[in-house]
């Protein structure tokens, strides 16, 4: 617990020393973040003053022994991630009420990650038994409540217009060939072609068509991820990833194509074998 790093989001003011002191060995270690070592314009090996005033008042040494890059949090990424890393015994020296004798050994909140996280309501129960004021509560953001939720009804809302303007594109497409190919169907009718040959080679082509379409959405997303991502992370000076084609996303594009190529074709295909062989002949 000793060794244990905390993230402290900049309630501690960090500036380096008036006076270019030599370097302090005797000054605890303290990691800062990239966006504070650079707004700050210090450098690692710098001698800095961390207080938990905002007015600076019982400021307490600090030598910079390294940098590091925030965690990305969706929730954050428009903040200036401006933070530090202590040791615990250091955090709380620094944060310690002297007005309160036990503050330096009582803690008002603890993380515990459970091994099954499905026994979270029982583990809960047992330490509200356990002490009067003690409660256990999830961290993890409830599904009603979770602002994401809306997000992603969004995303499948969209998803769905997409799919039924694609479809009927392709529908359109494929019927069109089929029209523009109705004299040679009708040739083919008249010199022996069983009908059931027709109708698979056409939603064979359907699903081919459905199936490239499919591939051709995946690269552009793949190339506008690439894109997205480079000017955002650099818009909001974060790591966070904000679009990612994952394989299931490919996988589930791939295998809705598959139907709708058969529908597509199957609609055309309907069109054409529903007339007699001699009417699609236009001569």
């Amino acid at each position: 617990m000793k060794n244990s790093l905390l993230a402290v989001l900049l309630v501690l003011t960090a500036a380096p020393l008036a006076s270019a002191p030599p370097a302090d060995p005797e000054a605890p270690s303290v990691l800062i973040s990239r966006q504070l070592l650079r707004d700050a314009h210090l450098a690692v090996g710098d001698v800095i003053l961390l207080s938990a005033d905002r007015a600076g008042a019982n400021a307490a040494r600090f030598r910079i022994a390294g940098v590091y890059e925030p965690t990305p949090d969706p929730l954050k990424y428009n903040v200036d991630r401006l933070e530090a890393r202590l040791h615990l015994p250091d955090l709380i020296r620094l944060t310690v009420n002297p007005a309160d004798p036990q503050s330096a050994e009582s803690v008002t909140a603890l993380n515990v990650r459970l091994v099954n996280p499905a026994d979270a309501d029982r583990f809960a129960g047992d330490v509200a038994r356990r002490s009067i004021g003690l409660v256990a509560r999830p961290t993890a953001r409830a599904r009603e409540g979770d602002p994401f939720t809306v997000l992603e009804r969004f995303h499948l809302a969209i998803a769905a217009v997409t799919i039924a303007g694609s479809t009927a594109f392709l529908l359109a497409l494929m019927v069109i060939r089929a029209e523009e190919r109705r004299d040679m169907v009708g040739m083919l009718r008249l010199i022996g072609i069983s009908r059931r040959s027709i109708v698979l080679e056409i939603l064979v082509e359907g699903v081919v068509v459905a199936i490239a379409g499919a591939i051709f959405g995946v690269m552009l997303a793949s190339a506008a991820q690439y894109g997205i991502n480079r000017f955002f992370q650099a818009r909001y000076d974060t790591t966070l990833v904000f679009v990612r084609v994952t394989a299931s996303i490919v996988i589930r594009c791939l295998v809705i194509a598959l139907p709708v190529g058969v529908v597509t074709g199957a609609a055309a295909a309907w069109t054409l074998l529903r007339r007699a062989p001699a009417s699609l002949i236009r001569r």
